[in-house]
């Protein structure tokens, strides 16, 4: 059953009570369409999604994109922001706006939808994970230390920023240097950073993988060739389908935010992935 948020027109900021504060969201689309819930990376905002949520709504989907706990405009009171608090969050979402839910999710909340689909199936149609992590990878020395500077104030939001920036390798969006500027100037409100920095010292996904064994929805995973955030992007995207038992799209030239670099190919798969999700 829909609560009353989920009536607020579309478009508008909803907020979803948790308890120590409030997840940020917004919903578009026809009321009673199948749901997809687009959650972002870590650092990132639910607008990283603003290139694909036409394509969904078109096809005649409902779509929820979220903020994370302590990210753009959800709160950062809360004690808990990793994996398993993110999962909470994206189940407590699609119980609040109806599922079931087919549930794209971005980087870190690759891992949370994993942990989210295992604990409730009933909840969770299908999963989208793109630049999936369901185990920690190892770092080189040159990104611990960036890691440690970006942590540092006052210039780790724009540290963090530069370095997001570089997570791109096809093509930057027409608006990115809008979009930067607002990611920056997001991570700089009151608590942000301060929360920012409890993610990192919280965020492992060592504990994730062995939901991935439980996990019998349908499973998209979509990789960019190029993602620096994998030694081999290829070979980690086949290692997460094959644990999950889906498919792979990979692609070429893309970084870490592929639906956001060349959305003109992943739209169409995640698309026609939906239609096989629920059956239309």
């Amino acid at each position: 059953m829909m609560n009353a948020a989920a009536a607020a027109p579309q478009g508008a900021v909803r907020y979803l009570d948790r308890g120590q504060g409030r997840i940020a969201y917004e919903v578009h689309g026809p009321v009673g369409a199948p749901l997809v819930v687009c959650a972002p990376g870590m650092g990132d905002v639910r607008q990283v999604f603003r290139f694909n949520t036409e394509s969904l709504v078109a096809a005649g989907y409902r779509v929820a994109t979220v903020d994370l706990r302590g990210h753009g405009d959800s709160d950062t009171t809360f004690d808990r922001f990793e994996d398993f608090a993110t999962a909470s969050d994206l189940i407590a979402l699609v119980e609040s706006l109806g599922g079931p839910a087919l549930l794209y999710a971005n980087s870190m909340s690759s891992a949370a939808s994993v942990v989210a689909a295992a604990q409730r199936p009933d909840l969770v149609a299908g999963l989208v994970l793109v630049a999936a992590f369901i185990r920690d990878q190892p770092t080189s020395k040159a990104t611990e230390l960036l890691m440690r500077l970006a942590l540092l104030r006052p210039w780790g939001p724009a540290a963090w920023t530069s370095y997001y920036a570089s997570l791109y390798k096809a093509r930057k969006p027409a608006d990115f240097a809008d979009y930067k500027r607002a990611l920056r100037a997001s991570l700089k409100r009151p608590g942000r950073w301060k929360a920012f920095q409890t993610l990192v010292g919280q965020l492992t996904h060592a504990e994730v993988e062995p939901y991935a064994e439980q996990v019998k929805t349908p499973t998209l995973v979509v990789m960019g060739s190029k993602d620096p955030d994998f030694k081999d992007p290829a070979g980690e995207a086949n290692f997460v389908a094959q644990r999950l038992r889906g498919e792979v799209l990979l692609v070429d030239g893309a970084g870490h935010y592929p639906m956001a670099e060349l959305p003109e190919v992943v739209n169409p798969k995640v698309v026609a992935f939906a239609a096989t999700v629920f059956g239309a």
